[in-house]
C-alpha cells in the first residue's frame, strides 16, 4: 500500500519499492522456507538478478518459530541475523505512569512530517551514505498511506515540537500494525511512549476497528518491556537476514 509490488515464485516473493530503492526491507525476498546447506549461492543469484544494482542483500523468512537453517554458512558469507519478536494484542492496559504533560495528536501539518524526518534521524542515527534521503523518501511514503485512508500517524508534542511518533496501518482486514515507534533521546524515561503506545492501540481498537494490534520489537532492546505492559504477548519470530552494503 505504500509503493511496493510483490510477485510471487514457486519458493519466494519479490518485493520492491521502486520510489525507494536503497530501502533494505522494500527490496528483498521473502522465502517460504529457512535455508537448507547450498541454499545460500542460488538464492544470491536471485536476489542479484532481482535486484542487478543493490549494494545490500536482503532476505526475509516466511515462518514463525524462528529456525533460519545453515546459519553458519549465512553468518560467515557476512550476513546479519535479526530475530525479532511478533507481538499482539486484542485489548490494552493503560500505562502505570502515563504522561500528561505532552500533546497528543495526528501528524497533520508540512511541518509535523518534516519534523519526523528530523525525529528518525535523532532516534535512529546511522553513519550511512544516502541515510536521510532514504529516510526521507520512505516519511513520503508513510504520508501517502494516511492520505489515502489506510494509516495514521500519531505523534507527542512539546508545544510544536515532535517528541515522538508512531504508525498505525491498516488494510481492513481487522488487523492493525504499528510502525516506527520512537522517541527523542531527550525525551526518553517520561513515559511518553507507553502513553503514546496506548492512545494508538485504543485508537486501533475503536475507531478502525480492528481485532487485534501487532508490534513487531527487538526481545533484546528494553521497549519490550513497555509493549507487555501493555498487554502485548509474544506471538511469533520474524527472521530478517541482511548483508549491508560494503
Amino acid at each position: 500500500m505504500s509503493g511496493s509490488s510483490v510477485v510471487e515464485h514457486d519458493d519466494h516473493l519479490v518485493v520492491r519499492t521502486p520510489a525507494n530503492p536503497t530501502f533494505w526491507w522494500g527490496n528483498y525476498l521473502l522465502f517460504r522456507t529457512p535455508f537448507a546447506q547450498g541454499d545460500l549461492r542460488r538464492r544470491l543469484e536471485t536476489f542479484h538478478r532481482e535486484f542487478p544494482d543493490a549494494k545490500h542483500v536482503a532476505f526475509g523468512l516466511d515462518t514463525t518459530d524462528g529456525i533460519v537453517g545453515a546459519e553458519d554458512e549465512l553468518t560467515s558469507a557476512g550476513f546479519e541475523v535479526e530475530r525479532n519478536a511478533v507481538m499482539t494484542a486484542t485489548t490494552v492496559v493503560p500505562p502505570k505512569r502515563p504522561n500528561t504533560t505532552s500533546e497528543y495528536r495526528f501528524l497533520s501539518t508540512d511541518d509535523d512530517w518534516e519534523q519526523l524526518v528530523g525525529l528518525t534521524l535523532a532516534a535512529s542515527p546511522m553513519e550511512v551514505d544516502g541515510y536521510e534521503e532514504f529516510n526521507r523518501r520512505k516519511v513520503l511514503a508513510d504520508k501517502r498511506l494516511v492520505d489515502d485512508g489506510h494509516a495514521r500517524w500519531f505523534g507527542a508534542f512539546d508545544g510544536p515540537r515532535l517528541q515522538a511518533s508512531l504508525g498505525l496501518v491498516t488494510d481492513g482486514s481487522g488487523v492493525a500494525r504499528f510502525q516506527n515507534v520512537q522517541t527523542h533521546p531527550d525525551d526518553r524515561a517520561q513515559g511518553i511512549a507507553s502513553t503514546l503506545v496506548h492512545r494508538a492501540s485504543t485508537y486501533g481498537l475503536t475507531e478502525l476497528r480492528a481485532h487485534t494490534v501487532v508490534m513487531v520489537a527487538d526481545p533484546g532492546y528494553l521497549a519490550i518491556k513497555l509493549y507487555r505492559s501493555l498487554g502485548f504477548t509474544d506471538s511469533e519470530v520474524q527472521i530478517q537476514l541482511t548483508k549491508p552494503a560494503p
